[in-house]
């Protein structure tokens, strides 16, 4: 059982990859993505959100709209837009955020060392979000949207990376929101085999962000009874060491009946509580900021209360959880609750404070960043993480490298 394959990507013909990139699916709504793709025929938004070319009231989950993905990618295919590498390749993905850095291998990752546990997960998913990629799957016979992995730590992995990033990549592109995505396509066959070695010699691989679209892959595999290229699914697979996850905040809608001097009390029986400076983030695990309108605080875990021995009790988010949102502000259920809601670290401590000085929220708390160590530990625990434990930044692009399985 290999962890990966090199597979023959679908890539921007030279020349098209700016007009093809795309954000992810599921980092914007329909309305944005029909606004990103205005002008813009090649842009893979056609693909990935394809209701932006029907009617605005069509249900984005209709048959219609996954035929339209499917008409949309053979179109692409037909106009030499997107063509297909004749031999089996890996790629070197190179992203670029301001000052961050890393490089990773897409590569075909296999359904069945997923299904065994050797590509680890830490999420559970939700039926309807896999029947979607299921579907999207099915109908383009392609997998367009990779799934974002984890190696732990290797030097000989890392080295083979550097060396098939040298030169001019086959793809550059700066992204809208300043990300630099680049590709170098490995086609040299002794290339090829030292890094599937290299990479089969790792103990596991860890589903960093995916998990619908990985366990959509797996079903599309069972579908197929295991035959060619569904056995595998698109990834890209960076150095646990180079990712990097922000802090994901939460915001609260109210305060449970309490005051605001009421809510202090009570959180004082757990954390130690004192004045902070304004947008000033958490230094460390266990530590914690509170905005109330016009005023910030640090609030830091009682270090009692920490399980050290639990990966998932002992997560900045479940300490917050155990020992705030749930006693205190009566939070019980992260999934359902509408009384919460969650900012990603991208946006800053100023968004924050902002939606909780417009009186549309009641008080934030922003955390300390999950950190890969531990996302691994819980993976290896064979556990889950809470809702909304990681951010990654910078996303991936969609439709630099997709895997058809046809």
């Amino acid at each position: 059982m290999s962890l990966i394959k090199a597979f023959t990507g679908l890539r921007p013909a030279p020349g098209q990859a700016t007009a093809v990139a795309a954000p992810p699916y599921d980092v914007l709504s329909s309305a944005e993505a029909r606004e990103r793709a205005t002008g813009k025929p090649y842009s893979f938004l056609h693909i990935s959100k394809p209701e932006i070319d029907l009617a605005t009231d069509v249900d984005p989950y209709a048959p219609e709209v996954y035929a339209k993905a499917a008409a949309n990618l053979a179109q692409l295919m037909a106009q030499g837009i997107l063509q297909r590498d004749p031999n089996p390749c890996y790629y070197a993905y190179r992203l670029n955020m301001g000052e961050h850095q890393q490089t990773g291998l897409v590569a075909a990752a296999s359904v069945a060392a997923y299904d065994q546990g050797r590509i680890k997960r830490h999420e559970f998913t939700r039926p309807d979000k896999e029947d979607d990629r299921v579907r999207q799957i099915a109908a383009t016979k392609a997998q367009t949207g990779p799934v974002l992995l984890a190696y732990p730590r290797s030097e000989a992995i890392d080295a083979l990376l550097a060396r098939a990033s040298e030169g001019a990549p086959a793809a550059d592109v700066r992204a809208d929101d300043g990300v630099r995505h680049r590709i170098w396509v490995i086609a040299e066959p002794a290339s090829i085999a030292a890094i599937s070695a290299a990479v089969e010699a790792l103990p596991a691989l860890y589903i960093a962000d995916g998990h619908h679209r990985s366990a959509a892959a797996s079903r599309v595999c069972a579908a197929r009874q295991g035959g060619g290229e569904s056995a595998y699914f698109l990834a890209v697979i960076f150095p646990h060491h180079q990712m990097r996850i922000m802090d994901y905040n939460r915001v609260v809608v109210d305060l449970n009946g309490l005051s605001e001097e009421e809510l202090l009390r009570r959180i004082a029986a757990n954390f130690s509580v004192e004045p902070a400076r304004a947008l000033e983030k958490p230094a460390q695990p266990g530590e914690f900021r509170l905005y109330l309108p016009g005023r910030w605080f640090k609030l830091t875990i009682r270090p009692d209360l920490v399980p050290r021995s639990d990966p998932v009790a002992r997560l900045d988010v479940s300490l917050l959880s155990d020992h705030l949102l749930t006693p205190v502000l009566n939070i019980r259920d992260l999934r359902s609750d509408k009384r919460i809601d969650f900012v990603g670290g991208v946006r800053g401590l100023i968004e924050l404070q902002r939606r909780v000085d417009s009186g549309e929220m009641a008080a934030a708390i922003a955390l300390f960043p999950t950190r890969m160590e531990d996302l691994m530990a819980v993976a290896d625990a064979g556990n889950v993480m809470p809702p909304k434990s990681t951010w990654f930044e910078p996303k991936l692009a969609d439709g630099l490298v997709s895997h058809v399985i046809d």
